[in-house]
């Protein structure tokens, strides 16, 4: 393999059972595989978490659903993003739990559920402060009454996501929405339109809120293997809850295409934005921003190429980069190259590429190109 991306299995299965004993054997367990397992490769990871014991797979859209289905998933999917109109049949006809939060949605659910004699089970998305998907509080009594006037449709789930629960170690905003949503349940009681399962946390409040664990706990960084925010890692120090070793599950590898001799003072790569100052070997890597490496790491970032740092010199290419090897003089064609994980005693991880990048770990490992292979591996407990 040229490019590609190793899953350890064994870190999944410690996460996952790290917050299994966090959240209890009363509370679901969600795994939550979009897009493409934040970059894990969803098809990999969704057989892992489920011998680890998650009870759901959560999804963002239905074309994910569909392709979890055809690979033999019978495990309840729940799909968090939008189902357009004229998907939603498919929905109905897999028995996947669709979020929903437009009156349009259960309107047409309900035609397909009675069409199909089974009714469809609804997760309602309650907005209690983030303000994206989900339902105002106004609005609650006339959603319920449809939903309870509905032959269709049955409201399985209520689910919401909070606003500022990693980004910073104040979560009094956090606690404003949970009041909100615990509100917006007893109004749904109140029409006669109970939820059987209700379900808030995101990784860092089933970190931090055992209350916000509720019916099913959602895990999408975490359980990688990422913390999500130093932030909450924080949060958690503060209240004395690092309970669970977070291991990273991913790792990420090249070859070395090329190696070259460039003399002092020659221009390397496009724009001329680096200037060798001394004799230097450079190694080719066939890896660029396509892939997923970041352009803005031009200049800033470093691999690992046998055990030791390796600059990155030059911008980033679409499909190419450039490192410079003068240190390590045993470098050689195709040797393995690391730009995320551990090599030897030096590591990369994603929270450091996010540094460079201004960006967020999440990014780094999401837009690893889903073409890339995912190796799943085995390694020591």
């Amino acid at each position: 393999m040229l490019n590609w991306v190793e899953i350890d299995a064994t870190a999944l299965r410690h996460n996952l059972a790290g917050f299994r004993r966090a959240i209890g054997p009363e509370v679901a367990l969600g795994a939550v595989v979009k897009s493409n397992a934040y970059g894990h490769g969803m098809l990999e990871t969704a057989p892992i978490a489920v011998e680890a014991g998650a009870d759901w797979l959560c999804v963002n859209s239905l074309d994910e659903a569909l392709a979890l289905k055809e690979a033999g998933h019978g495990e309840k999917i729940l799909i968090m993003g939008y189902v357009p109109l004229d998907g939603l049949e498919q929905v109905a006809r897999h028995a996947f739990r669709p979020v929903v939060y437009n009156l349009e949605t259960v309107e047409r659910l309900d035609e397909l559920g009675v069409r199909f004699e089974s009714p469809v089970p609804l997760h309602v998305k309650v907005e209690t402060g983030t303000h994206r998907q989900g339902i105002l509080e106004r609005d609650v009594p006339a959603f319920a009454r449809r939903i309870r006037s509905a032959a269709g449709v049955v409201l399985e789930g209520l689910s919401t996501h909070f606003a500022n629960i990693e980004d910073t170690t104040n979560h009094a905003y956090a606690e404003h929405q949970i009041e909100v949503f615990d509100r917006v349940t007893e109004m749904f009681r109140a029409a006669g339109c109970p939820a059987t399962l209700r379900h808030s946390a995101c990784s860092a409040a089933a970190l931090l809120f055992a209350r916000t664990h509720l019916d099913l706990a959602r895990l999408g960084i975490a359980m990688y293997g990422l913390w999500p925010s130093k932030e909450t890692y924080l949060s958690c120090l503060e209240r004395g809850k690092v309970a669970i070793d977070l291991r990273p599950a991913l790792a990420w590898k090249t070859r070395i295409a090329q190696v070259k001799d460039v003399a002092e003072g020659s221009m390397v790569g496009y724009g001329c934005t680096w200037k060798a100052t001394r004799s230097s070997r450079i190694a080719v890597l066939p890896i660029g921003y396509a892939e997923g490496y970041d352009r803005r790491l031009s200049g800033v970032a470093y691999v690992l190429i046998r055990g030791r740092r390796a600059p990155i010199r030059g911008r980033i290419c679409m499909n190419i980069c450039l490192a410079d090897v003068t240190d390590i003089p045993e470098a050689h064609l195709e040797d393995e190259v690391t730009l995320l994980g551990s090599q030897g005693e030096e590591a990369i991880s994603a929270d450091q590429l996010a540094n460079w990048t201004g960006t967020i770990s999440y990014e780094v490992v999401a837009r690893i190109h889903p073409g890339l292979a995912r190796v799943v591996l085995e390694t020591e407990a």
